[in-house]
């Protein structure tokens, strides 16, 4: 055997072994100039007003869920006839329904529904879990409420991931993410509100995590710079914050909120459900300035509801 032949076959045990290691950033890099393809970011649906936001109090998840949407003009504003659409929940914890840890999964549930009510062709849910995934998605009610109503349920593998395609100077250029959440019409984040271990709210931006692959502790380095980012390169048609099991000053908050804007959605949320100003956390006050959503609570275009059935 001649000296490139060898040289070949070496490269060829090099790359295939190269397959089945887990996604380092280093290694997507090597893939992406070995042209690999690539994703590039998602484009937000059209005419679809941002400064609106809804607030919906009740005891029913799925009834207060449905009337959030109906009062930012109800599902179809946002799922047109034959949209793939996403729904993002936080089901990252192996922990029981109305821990506050995971989304609802009447929510996701109801969600679901109202997609398919407005003609998309299909749904897929998905979260890439801290925990054991086949746990998490099932000891969260979330996979049983998705399938129940309709949807595609889809677990987050390195294998499916792809690298991002973002500016040189981006800190995750590179980075894997799931491409399905990124292949679609309307991707809606559906994330549970709470304190994350880290000691900063986890809300709307924050869940967006859970599309990426590979080793997200990482992440934590200059995370808002790198939520940010990411937040930019997702765009979230639509935001469904679940405060239903949240729990602050010893008050559970029933509540759900929707809005088209990320940093808005979360700047509310942030005052209402925790009674901290937006501008102090981090990642939203770098979404808000990088211009990629408003955090002035006092220019939306607030809608309270209260469910009939509240007690």
């Amino acid at each position: 055997m001649n000296k490139n032949r060898i040289k070949k076959s070496f490269l060829k045990v090099l790359v295939s072994g190269g397959e089945a290691l887990s996604y380092s950033l280093p290694a997507l890099k090597n893939k992406v100039r070995n042209n690999s393809k690539e994703l590039v970011p998602r484009k937000k649906k059209p005419n679809v007003k941002t400064r609106a936001l809804a607030a919906v109090t009740g005891n029913s998840a799925a009834n207060i869920t449905r009337r959030c949407i109906n009062l930012l003009g109800g599902m179809s504003k946002f799922v047109k006839e034959g949209d793939i659409v996403v729904i993002k929940p936080n089901m990252s914890r192996n922990a029981a329904p109305g821990s506050g840890l995971n989304t609802n999964p009447d929510i996701v549930g109801e969600l679901v529904k109202m997609c398919f009510e407005s003609g998309a062709k299909t749904v897929k849910v998905f979260d890439n879990t801290r925990e054991n995934k086949k746990l998490c998605y099932k000891n969260s009610g979330i996979m049983k409420a998705a399938k129940d109503a309709g949807a595609k349920v889809l677990y987050v593998e390195n294998k499916k991931c792809v690298p991002a395609k973002m500016s040189a100077k981006a800190s995750i250029e590179g980075w894997p993410v799931f491409k399905e959440a990124v292949e679609c019409d309307v991707f809606i984040n559906v994330p549970a509100a709470k304190i994350s271990d880290i000691g900063s709210i986890s809300l709307s931006i924050k869940n967006l995590m859970g599309v990426c692959g590979g080793d997200r502790t990482k992440m934590h380095w200059e995370l808002d710079k790198k939520l940010a980012e990411l937040c930019d390169f997702i765009k979230p048609d639509l935001n469904v914050i679940d405060a239903f099991d949240a729990v602050c000053a010893n008050v559970k908050k029933n509540t759900v909120i929707a809005c088209a804007d990320p940093v808005l959605a979360d700047a509310y949320a942030a005052k209402e459900i925790f009674n901290i100003d937006a501008s102090a956390v981090a990642h939203i006050a770098r979404c808000a300035g990088a211009g990629i959503g408003n955090i002035n609570i006092k220019t939306a275009k607030i809608k309270h509801g209260r469910s009939p059935l509240f007690s």
